[in-house]
C-alpha cells in the first residue's frame, strides 16, 4: 500500500534489495540486518510475512530474481501470486531504478499469453463475499457483526485493478493512475473506473477515520467496523460503495472467466 502511495497510517516494513549482477555481495546479510533493525528503531515493526531485506528471497541479484519470478508464475508454490502482487506494487526508493525496470520488463515477457495464470491471480479479488443481509447490518444494531472494510471493499478494487494492470502491461503504481491508464487504453469503461475510484476513496476515508478513533482509544487499529459506529452520512455511501465493488467483482468474473478455473 505504501508502494502504491495509498497508505496514511504507518505500517510494518516491506522492503527488498535488487543487486546488480556481478556485484560482490559479501557482507550484505549483515547490512540487511542493520537496515531492518534501524527501521524497527524508527517505529516500523518487522514484517510478519518476512518481506524484508533479511529474507534472502527479497535480497537477490537481478538474474536470480528473474528466476524467482518465473517460479512464482510457473511453479506450484502457493505464495507465488501473493509475492507477485507485492513485487508489482514495489517502488524504487534508492539506488539504480533501472534494476527494478528491468525486472518489470522481464515480468511482462514471462506473463505474455498466461491467461489462465492471470485468471487465478485475479480470482483473489472475488474470495471475500458480503455476509448475508449485509445491508441490514448497516441499519440495525440487532445481531450486529462487524464489516471488514479491507476484505469487502478496498482489497477487491485494488487487487482487481492490479490484475488488469498486469494483464495489459500498465506500469503505474497507484490504483488511481492504473485506472486512468486502463481507460486511456480502452481496457476499462470510463464510468466504471470513475465509480471504482470514488468507492476506493470513500472506503479509505471511512477506514482511516475508524482507525484514528481506535488509536485515540488506545486500541490497535483494525479494518473491521461495526455499523453502529458509523454515522448516517457514512452508512448510505458505504452501501453504494460496496454495491460498486460487487459490480466490479462481477466484471472480473466475466473478464477473466473465473468459471473456467
Amino acid at each position: 500500500s505504501e508502494g502504491r502511495g495509498e497508505q496514511i497510517l504507518k505500517t510494518d516494513q516491506d522492503n527488498a534489495l535488487l543487486v546488480r549482477d556481478g556485484f560482490d555481495g559479501t557482507g550484505l546479510d549483515t547490512l540487511a540486518a542493520q537496515f531492518n533493525a534501524a527501521l524497527a528503531q524508527l517505529g516500523y515493526p518487522r514484517c510478519p510475512g518476512d518481506i524484508m531485506l533479511t529474507n534472502p528471497l527479497w535480497r537477490q541479484p537481478l538474474a536470480a530474481f528473474r528466476d524467482t519470478m518465473r517460479g512464482w508464475i510457473y511453479g506450484a508454490l502457493p505464495d507465488g501470486p501473493m509475492h507477485l502482487a507485492i513485487f508489482f506494487d514495489a517502488a524504487c526508493v534508492a539506488g539504480d531504478a533501472a534494476l527494478l525496470q528491468e525486472a518489470r520488463s522481464h515480468l511482462d515477457r514471462i506473463l505474455s499469453g498466461q491467461d489462465q495464470y492471470l485468471a487465478r491471480f485475479a480470482a483473489a479479488a472475488d474470495q471475500f463475499q458480503e455476509p448475508g443481509n449485509w445491508f441490514k447490518r448497516l441499519t440495525t444494531k440487532r445481531d450486529e457483526q462487524p464489516l471488514d472494510l479491507k476484505k469487502l471493499g478496498t482489497f477487491p478494487i485494488v487487487h482487481g485493478v492490479r490484475a488488469l494492470a498486469l494483464q495489459y502491461g500498465v506500469r503505474e503504481h497507484g490504483t488511481a493512475a492504473r485506472l486512468a491508464q486502463l481507460v486511456a487504453q480502452d481496457r476499462l469503461d470510463t464510468d466504471l473506473a470513475r465509480d471504482l475510484l470514488d468507492a476506493l476513496h470513500l472506503l479509505m476515508g471511512i477506514r482511516l477515520t475508524h482507525q484514528i478513533r481506535q488509536r485515540a482509544q488506545g486500541l490497535e487499529a483494525s479494518n473491521e467496523v461495526r455499523p453502529s459506529a458509523l454515522s448516517t452520512l457514512e452508512r448510505e455511501p458505504l452501501h453504494d460503495a460496496l454495491a460498486i465493488v460487487r459490480r466490479f467483482r462481477a466484471f472480473l468474473r466475466q473478464h477473466f472467466k473465473f468459471d473456467a478455473l
